[in-house]
């Protein structure tokens, strides 16, 4: 988490268009003593480069690659235009964020940013409150009750288990170590028996020692019986609040749909994906994976390259962050790209469906390994 301070919060601005607004960015980064005065050249190029525009009344102006010399140390400065600011064609700004890092801190940033700024009603209390503490506590999440506990590293496939308590302990202990559930959860879902919803999907709960909202999902790596049912899969859930009612749906879609055996056959990121809102079926499609080499990883003006590639094509894309948590978004959305916090290194992985995936993957792979407009070393 990215720290930021009152004062480099500033509310209630004025300016007429986003030139303006980008100079008074830039000198607040100067004053505080985080660029040298020129930066706001290259912020100012950046922009013509491409525009900073992340989506949802947010833009996030900042240097090239090539002005980092300029930058003395990380920092951010915030400022809030509550009458907006034209910032590209259809695109009104009410808050514009200017970043200067070295490398690649601003990613976690980002990451932050698009992960609590993709909350539309977020984004309107952002733009209209007069409290420079409501602000950053809005701005940061402090106001926001923790989200579902469930990524990638919350789902075990081919565990060596042989039997329901086995399964059972294992999933309760990964609740406690993330501090989910405590032990009145643990001693409770491994007494008591699961309930079998279907093609060997058996559900763990209990009302007692629920802390936080979180799933985790072992599956066997051989099917054994239980109560004379099979056993393919097991999910228990903490259920602090209505949280994990959006992943049960999805779940009971798709034991109606006669399409839970997917989950048994697929890999933890495409289990994830079922799971969730940006689901394309594996069956379907077509998919690759891509090693990012951008040094300071995909960070704005690459993501946003990717983006516009990806919008060319008709079919349905999805990527994921295999070092990341693994769940997969929609790729045409530039704020969900960047929030994937991509690092020199991350593995992407992208899922097409539709008459020009195979394409479409192709030329994905090709705009990653020429560095997405940047040079690689």
């Amino acid at each position: 988490m990215f720290q930021l301070s009152i004062e480099n919060i500033h509310l209630d601005c004025h300016a007429s268009n986003k030139i303006e607004a980008i100079k008074q960015v830039a000198k607040a980064l100067a004053q505080a003593g985080e660029v040298d005065e020129s930066y706001v050249k290259d912020m100012m190029q950046r922009e013509e480069q491409i525009s900073t525009y992340l989506g949802n009344g947010i833009a996030i102006p900042h240097g090239t690659t090539e002005s980092r010399a300029l930058i003395k140390k990380t920092g951010v400065q915030v400022f809030q235009f509550p009458k907006g600011i034209e910032w590209d064609v259809d695109h009104i700004a009410y808050i514009v964020i200017g970043i200067a890092a070295h490398s690649d801190e601003h990613l976690s940033l980002l990451k932050q940013l698009t992960y609590v700024l993709n909350d539309n009603a977020v984004a309107k209390k952002l733009a209209q409150t007069k409290s420079a503490i409501e602000f950053k506590s809005l701005l940061i999440g402090e106001t926001k009750n923790p989200d579902l506990l469930f990524d990638i590293s919350l789902i075990a496939v081919d565990v060596p288990a042989e039997n329901m308590t086995t399964l059972k302990a294992l999933n309760a202990g990964r609740l406690k170590e993330i501090s989910s559930v405590d032990e009145h959860f643990v001693s409770e879902v491994i007494l008591q028996s699961p309930v079998h919803l279907g093609e060997g999907i058996w559900l763990s709960d209990t009302p007692k020692g629920n802390l936080i909202s979180a799933i985790v999902i072992s599956r066997p790596l051989t099917p054994f019986k239980h109560n004379d049912q099979e056993v393919r899969l097991l999910l228990t859930v903490s259920a602090a609040d209505d949280k994990p009612k959006r992943v049960l749906s999805y779940l009971g879609q798709l034991l109606l749909t006669k399409k839970a055996g997917l989950l048994l056959k697929s890999d933890a990121s495409t289990l994830l994906s079922l799971l969730t809102s940006d689901y394309i079926d594996s069956t379907q499609a077509v998919s690759a994976e891509f090693v990012i080499h951008n040094k300071h990883g995909l960070h704005t003006r690459p993501a946003t390259l990717l983006v516009n590639l990806i919008k060319k094509f008709n079919s349905e894309i999805n990527v994921a962050n295999l070092n990341g948590t693994g769940k997969k978004v929609n790729a045409c959305s530039l704020m969900k790209v960047v929030g994937l916090g991509c690092k020199q290194g991350n593995r992407l992985q992208f899922t097409a469906q539709g008459e020009d995936a195979s394409t479409a993957l192709k030329e994905i792979g090709k705009a990653i390994t020429s560095g997405l407009g940047e040079t690689l070393d």
